[in-house]
Parts: structure tokens; sequence; C-alpha cells
């Protein structure tokens, strides 16, 4: 359904040279799969998403290719997949208007926090309705029904009473499930959830992961789920993506991600999680160093300041992205060698 291709985002620093934010990200996703990408705060995964989306400023610049198998207007809505028709499109290249009949009816995306992307001053039921409104021919009346039947299908109570309040109004939890109606009112086919449970407490927490689970269900939604909480991604995910500095160091299904981790990034987050079985009178094991900024990136790959493992060519080269097993991507050159994989950046 989307694939993306040696995704490049750039963007000017106060020195008047460009700053690369992503580098070289490629990952793809099925229909009905959930994609977990995981990787710290400005390690570049919203830039990822509203790179997908086309929302990025007009002083970013964008390289690479987001193939989208985009479905053909005139089809009926209860048609089964298998017996639409589907075109590929370059996200990147096709115009603006077509990307604005894109967004909302076929992507989607839930913004990090509900309360900017949520206008103030409008009640709720009107905001979704606008959604509807966008890009259907229909009266505000039936918008506005579609609004109500979105509430219920997020599971609000009472949402005929609901779609009359403001956001201040509602819970931190509620916020966040009108934002998730705002983006399923349409029904489209992949949803990209960026850090949909920031700020929740655990109850409503969970809360919310069942209702994306049983969303994805009832709509046959691929989902692209953003996050730095590696315990939710592992609870949603069939496969992740882990991002540092810009770039996917590893990706793969996510029991082989969480056993098997191959990147020295990825193993350093896994082992400072707690478990049932660390020992409690010991520290949690932690990352040396802190993440550089896009200023101070090297040419090669950001991890290598913090690495134990590093190499001198590990500062002057990016790493390519390389197939350690089946489905298992890894972008470290030691480690892969290791597995007796012929590396181009050491060969």
């Amino acid at each position: 359904m989307l694939s993306v291709e040696n995704l490049n985002v750039f963007f000017r620093g106060t020195d008047g040279r460009e700053l690369a934010t992503v580098r070289d990200v490629s990952f793809s996703l099925q229909p009905g799969e959930v994609l977990g990408l995981v990787g710290e705060s400005g390690s570049g995964k919203s830039v990822t998403s509203l790179a997908i989306m086309r929302l990025l400023p007009a002083q970013a610049r964008i390289e690479g290719s987001v193939f989208f198998q985009n479905e053909l207007q005139g089809q009926f809505q209860n048609e089964e997949p298998q017996h639409k028709e589907f075109a590929k499109q370059d996200l990147l290249q096709i115009s603006n208007e077509d990307m604005r009949r894109l967004r909302g009816t076929q992507i989607a995306m839930i913004f990090q926090e509900p309360m900017t992307a949520l206008n103030p001053v409008m009640r709720v039921g009107d905001q979704i309705a606008e959604a509807v409104l966008a890009h259907a021919k229909i009266s505000k009346k039936q918008a506005y029904a579609q609004a109500v039947q979105a509430l219920n299908d997020v599971a609000i109570s009472d949402a005929e009473r609901r779609a009359r309040d403001f956001p201040h109004q509602l819970s931190g939890g509620m916020r966040q499930r009108v934002m998730i109606a705002m983006a399923i009112v349409n029904h489209p086919r992949l949803l990209i959830a960026d850090e949909p449970t920031t700020a929740l407490d655990v109850t409503v927490q969970a809360q919310v992961l069942e209702l994306l689970a049983e969303l994805r269900r009832k709509f046959r939604l691929a989902m692209l789920f953003i996050s730095h909480d590696l315990a939710v991604v592992a609870n949603v995910a069939d496969r992740v993506a882990v991002m540092y500095g810009g770039s996917i160091v590893e990706m793969g299904r996510a029991e082989t991600i969480f056993q098997k981790a191959i990147h020295p990034y990825t193993v350093g987050l896994l082992h400072a999680v707690p478990t049932l079985h660390s020992k409690r009178d010991q520290p949690l094991a932690t990352i040396e160093g802190t993440v550089p900024s896009h200023q101070s990136f090297p040419p090669g790959c950001a991890f290598e300041p913090r690495c134990e493992i590093r190499v001198p060519q590990c500062q002057t080269k990016l790493p390519p992205l390389l197939e350690a097993e089946p489905g298992h991507w890894a972008r470290c050159p030691v480690k892969m060698q290791y597995s007796g994989i012929r590396y181009p950046v050491l060969s």
C-alpha cells in the first residue's frame, strides 16, 4: 500500500547550510499491517510522517519517493478490496489539489497533541463534520450525523451531547478519541498515528490502544504507529523500524527486533527498559553520551560518537541498510560482518 524509498528531508540552518533531518529512510507498509516507528525525541519520526502527508513547511526540501496505492474514484464503498482498482502514485510528485483529495479520505493522521490540533473555539462535532464536508458533497446535517457516528465508533458515550462540547470540556483521553474520530470519519485505508498515547495515564492509554486495534479490524486499516515507548509498540506493531539521527537503523518483525536486535542503538534501548527480572539493587543500563544536534551529525552513522564498537568508516559514510536475515534489516557494518555478511562500507 505504501512504499517510502530513499526519503531525505533538508532544512536550512542559521548559518545557511542545509541540514538533513531525515536521511535515507525506506520502508513499506502492507494493507492491514501496523508498522511501529520507534525512536527518541528528535530522531526524525514526526518529520518523516509529515513528509509523507506533504505537510512540511515550504522551506523544507524533500528528496526520494513515497508511493501509495491510490484507490480509484467511482468504486463502491462496500466492495471487497480484491475487486477494487488501484493506481500507484508518488505522493511527492502529484499536485497539491490531488494530495488534498487523498488527505482525510485515503490517508489520515492523528496528530501528537490534541489541544494544539483541535480548534479551541469550535465544537468537536463541527470539527469532525468539517473533515467530511471537505471531501463529500452532502448537507451539513448529513455531515454532522456522520461526525456523531464517528464519535460512537471511538466509544464516546452519549455522542450526540459530546459532539456539542468544546475541546476544553473534554478529558485528555476523550480529546484523543475525538482526534481518532476525525481521522477515521471518512474511512481511510492508511492511518498515521503520531504519538497517540503521549501524556495519557496508563489506563486511558490501554483504552486508546484497544480502540485503535478494534478500528484496524473494523475498517481494515493499515497503520504507521509512531512512538518512543517500546512497550506500547510491542503490543500493537507487526513490524518495527527503529530510528536514530534521522535514519532507520534497524527494521524487522516485532518479535525479531525485541529478541534478536543487531544494531548497538536498538540493543541499548532494550537494555535500558526495566523488566521483572531487573536487579533492583543495581542502576538501569544507559547509553553513554547524548544525542548530537543536527548541526553536528557526522557524515556517516549518527550513532557513531556513542557506539562502543565503531570503526573509522562509520564516521565517514552512512552505512546502507542491509538484510541480515529474511525480513530483518540493520545499518551496522561491524555487527553485520560478525553475521558473515559482506558489508560495502568495510569492503
